[in-house]
């Protein structure tokens, strides 16, 4: 939100994921995660510094969660033994081109939330 970190990928987007974990309802306020998955290794901090929490998931592994060390911003979640990356999609530039391919963890999600029946949907994390 601020600027104060700036990120590039150099690799195209494997997924763009709606996620709707209790972690990612945390991390939004309360709404779903719209995310981008990225190979691991594909997304380079250019600008700026992260802070880090680390959380067990569903699956008993840790996932990383890095924000904004300036402002808060939730910005990318790396899971551990995972070969992906993962980045919020507000904190792209332009997201306004990003297509949500699937959504997960729609057994966590709020009788209010809103789930796209046009695209395919989880309740776990896919496996």
């Amino acid at each position: 939100m601020c600027g104060a970190v700036r990120y590039e990928a150099s690799a195209e987007p494997l997924a763009v994921v709606v996620c709707h974990c209790r972690d990612c309802q945390y991390a939004s306020g309360g709404a779903p995660a719209n995310v981008v998955v990225l190979p691991k290794g594909s997304v380079k901090i250019t600008k700026g510094k992260v802070k880090a929490f680390a959380k067990a998931g569903d699956s008993g592994k840790k996932v990383t969660r890095e924000f904004c060390a300036d402002c808060g911003t939730p910005m990318f979640s790396v899971p551990e033994d995972n070969p992906i990356s993962i980045v919020k999609a507000g904190t792209l530039d332009d997201p306004s081109w990003l297509k949500p391919s699937l959504t997960i963890w729609t057994k966590s999600a709020q009788p209010w939330a809103h789930i796209d029946k046009g695209i395919p949907s989880f309740e776990k994390q896919p496996g």
